[in-house]
């Protein structure tokens, strides 16, 4: 989300460019066994949209979500204009959207079956985040993505953290730049805080102390089997995505976090850094937990062969929180929603 800006800035394309795809050699995403009604969510930025997109939409086995840096569900309303402005830069013409209006929108989709029984997220357990030094996405937006939540979730399940002079990063306890309000790549500031379990510990309870080494492993799977046409291309998905699988997930039923990284920080653009280092891993270990870490890619212009007409605007791989790959980008029926409920439902499957 934090470049999503420089798009508005370009002429139409008339080529396809994209990001190359990680070392190839991606396996099959593996069944374990995992109990679905204990799968959560969280994100950066364009990931934070994309998390609360897929907690609302996939309610009924999604348990709580970490909300770093992002926007209210359906906050653009398929406008990257109302994107770039009112979902990220407000001001006096561009107003934050009314999360009232919001979850007018919310109810009228869940209605109509698009997403899951907004009753579900009564029991929902939901830790948000906005660095007080983030110019990227302002604060006031978070404010509205907490009041958004407030229509469903009692405030004893609602966690908001906005004092820690953060930039437009996700924020950890002792990885990434020093300077703790820095926005730059990797997007990841040490600023001696950890996201990573203040989240985790909000949607599961106390945790287990954190391991000194990671024991699991690291699995490069294959994304194109989980997309409704089975073209991640085509959808600006990486053929590539990656998950961390504690040794204990292969003897008993484990938990699924999905980790969604931000605009600019897919494996392709900053390699290991977010699925090897942004904190969720060492948590995992010891808290019987498998992270997904599912992987964009960068689209500028027309896909091949050009009569599909397949035209994707996303030069900075963010994920689709406006509309660029689906008008149906929020719901069930979204490519990327849909993706991501595969792997998770894979995840679950018995072996």
């Amino acid at each position: 989300m934090s470049h999503v800006v420089s798009a508005l800035v370009f002429a139409v394309a008339l080529f396809a460019g994209v990001t190359a795809d990680p070392a190839s050699g991606a396996e099959r995403l593996a069944p374990y066994g995992a109990n679905l009604s204990q799968t959560s969510v969280s994100g950066l930025s364009s990931g934070a949209a994309m998390a609360l997109q897929f907690h609302v939409a996939h309610s009924g086995v999604v348990k709580g979500a970490g909300i770093i840096a992002g926007v209210p569900y359906d906050c653009a309303e398929r406008s990257l204009p109302r994107a770039t402005s009112n979902c990220m830069h407000p001001d006096a013409t561009h107003p934050v959207p009314d999360p009232a209006h919001l979850k007018d929108l919310t109810d009228a989709l869940a209605r109509a079956g698009d997403i899951d029984d907004v009753a579900n997220l009564n029991g929902a357990r939901v830790w948000l985040f906005s660095g007080r030094k983030d110019e990227t996405v302002f604060p006031v937006v978070m404010d509205a993505a907490r009041d958004y939540y407030a229509y469903y979730v009692p405030p004893d399940g609602i966690v908001y953290r906005n004092d820690i002079g953060a930039g437009h990063a996700l924020v950890t306890e002792d990885y990434g730049d020093r300077n703790c309000g820095a926005t730059k790549s990797p997007y990841i500031v040490d600023c001696d805080f950890d996201s990573a379990k203040a989240l985790l510990e909000q949607i599961y309870g106390p945790l287990n102390p954190a391991s000194a080494q990671n024991a699991g492993k690291y699995v490069e799977f294959d994304q194109k089997e989980f997309l409704p046409d089975g073209n991640a291309y085509v959808h600006s998905m990486s053929d590539v995505g990656y998950a961390y699988i504690p040794h204990v997930c292969a003897m008993e039923p484990c938990r699924v976090h999905v980790a969604l990284h931000g605009c600019k920080q897919q494996a392709a653009e900053i390699g290991d850094a977010f699925y090897k280092h942004a904190g969720y891993n060492r948590w995992a270990e010891t808290n019987h937990i498998i992270v997904v870490y599912p992987q964009t890619i960068s689209r500028l212009g027309w896909g091949f062969p050009f009569y599909t007409l397949n035209f994707v605007w996303n030069p900075n791989a963010c994920w689709d929180w406006w509309g660029y790959d689906s008008a149906d980008y929020p719901t069930k029926k979204g490519p990327q929603i849909a993706a991501i409920r595969a792997m998770v439902d894979r995840l679950a499957t018995k072996p």
